[in-house]
């Protein structure tokens, strides 16, 4: 399974960006493997607006199953849920931390967006 994880850096050691549509990278991991890449989300820290959206587009052009991330705004849930990835918010820690709680099974995924549109 592929999942999608925020961080502020592009390793499984930094710490899980609170941020989706903004935040610093997205690291892409293989559960069965631990294969890893990061990818840089430089437009989305930079965007006007439509950070969100273009942050959803990207998790499912990578082909993700799940996003591990701190908050998910309504329009970046929407394109989410419409692509049939489950969203998993108030992540915290390491992105190595937040992968073994989602192996473990210890994180929920949500029903919907937990901050309104333009957090920052």
């Amino acid at each position: 399974m592929k999942i999608m994880i925020t961080a502020t850096g592009p390793d499984l050691d930094s710490p899980v960006d609170p941020r989706f549509g903004r935040g610093a990278y997205f690291v892409l991991v293989d559960t069965e493997t631990r294969d890893h890449l990061a990818v840089s989300n430089a437009e989305g820290q930079d965007a006007g607006q439509g950070a969100g959206i273009q942050a959803a587009q990207k998790v499912a052009a990578a082909e993700a199953e799940a996003l591990l991330t701190g908050h998910c705004g309504p329009k970046a849930h929407q394109v989410l849920s419409a692509a049939g990835i489950k969203v998993y918010n108030n992540v915290s820690g390491t992105v190595n931390d937040a992968l073994e709680s989602f192996l473990a099974g210890q994180l929920t995924a949500a029903h919907g967006p937990d901050v309104e549109g333009h957090w920052a």
